[in-house]
């Protein structure tokens, strides 16, 4: 039985991963790298570990002690973790790799762990191979379909995530009236989110996309229920997400939710 490493971040994401990959009849070994990783994650896994990321050289330690030969990387990490106060205390691993990247941004740091993990014989799979159907096609989600003015900042919202995308700041932006409330950067999509919805005073959209280049080995964009909570708190009124490219925790009752409360999701195509 081949033997499938899923380091995971917070959300439900990983679950779903685990769940998938044990029904394609993989052994699973789950490492959460931060705390509030989902506990359901402990229960499914065929062994479970917790080691905070800066670890790098005991989670490359653990995974090979268990016969892993691929590995995914799944969840939410967001760099705040390097600048919080005791949040993460590096291993000598870690720290060759932070002295000898060019930069912290986020796609230089993931590369550098993909290789640090395939240097050792960890084939990093891409995200979406084990949760194809997680990624909606094109079209509208939810009962209410988008109005024109709605649309309008879809559309200009999208460019906005992609420009962002392509400077690999962020991957969500929040828009109201073709104006950008607000740009996702180290605090994460729902804090963004939370900051565009106080600054435009609720009906905002919010945009995401995957980055221009998007290696799929890692942060695939995604969102969920906490996602739509955020929303609800922020007096969104819809999101607009690219197809194919962008994964969908707990789809039903994301989708659910949205309508609950006359939020819209539109999946746009390139």
């Amino acid at each position: 039985m081949e033997v499938l490493g899923v380091l995971s971040g917070v959300g439900h994401l990983p679950v779903e991963v685990t769940k998938s990959a044990k029904s394609l009849g993989y052994r699973v070994v789950v490492v959460g790298l931060v705390p509030g990783v989902d506990k359901e994650l402990a229960t499914i896994a065929d062994a479970y570990y917790d080691i905070n990321i800066g670890k790098i050289g005991k989670i490359i330690s653990t995974l090979k002690k268990n016969g892993v030969t691929k590995v995914t990387m799944i969840g939410k990490v967001t760099k705040e973790v390097l600048y919080k106060i005791g949040g993460i205390i590096p291993d000598l691993r870690a720290i060759k790799i932070l002295t000898r990247v060019p930069n912290r941004k986020d796609d230089t740091l993931m590369l550098a762990i993909v290789d640090e993990l395939e240097s050792e014989g960890l084939q990093v799979m891409n995200q979406t191979e084990l949760i194809k159907p997680l990624l909606p096609q094109p079209g509208v989600l939810t009962k209410r379909k988008p109005t024109a003015a709605e649309l309008a900042d879809m559309e200009f919202g999208f460019k906005m995530a992609k420009a962002i995308g392509g400077l690999d700041i962020g991957q969500t932006v929040v828009v109201k009236n073709c104006a950008v409330m607000a740009v996702e950067a180290i605090e994460g999509t729902d804090a963004c989110i939370l900051r565009g919805g106080f600054l435009g005073k609720g009906g905002v959209i919010v945009a995401k996309a995957a980055k221009p280049s998007q290696d799929q080995r890692f942060d695939i964009p995604g969102f969920g229920l906490d996602t739509m909570k955020s929303m609800i708190h922020a007096g969104a009124t819809g999101i607009v997400i690219e197809a194919g490219n962008t994964l969908i925790a707990d789809r039903e009752a994301t989708v659910a939710l949205a309508d609950e409360h006359n939020i819209t999701i539109l999946v746009k195509e390139l």
